[in-house]
């Protein structure tokens, strides 16, 4: 079973930055989109953010010009650069891979945004 692991959560005050991480299989990473996705209380799971083999990222709304997504090829792992942090961006945060139609997920990180 294809496992992606991401680490990298906690409890941070608003306006505070996290930094997550997902490390994959190398037979994964190497020709997947990656992706994040969240699913705060009470809400459907939606998606943060994807990043391209080539690099190519693209972000919801909500985030955009606070979250960056990121991937380190040589160590098989994606990040999610978090600034400026909202409470409604409390969250269990997904790590996704999509490869050929196929959906890989790991098995999430808390963020809790509060004072």
């Amino acid at each position: 079973q294809v496992q992606l692991v991401e680490s990298g959560g906690g409890l941070v005050e608003p306006g505070g930055s996290l930094r997550l991480s997902c490390a994959a299989p190398k037979s994964i990473f190497s020709f997947a989109t990656m992706g994040w996705f969240r699913q705060g209380p009470g809400k459907e799971r939606e998606l943060v953010g994807r990043i391209s083999t080539g690099g190519t990222t693209n972000y919801r709304n909500s985030v955009k010009g606070r979250f960056s997504i990121s991937r380190d090829d040589a160590e098989n792992t994606m990040y999610l650069q978090m600034n400026n942090l909202k409470p409604e961006d409390t969250a269990v945060y997904y790590c996704n891979a999509l490869l050929y139609a196929t959906n890989y997920w790991g098995r999430g990180t808390r963020v809790t945004v509060s004072s």
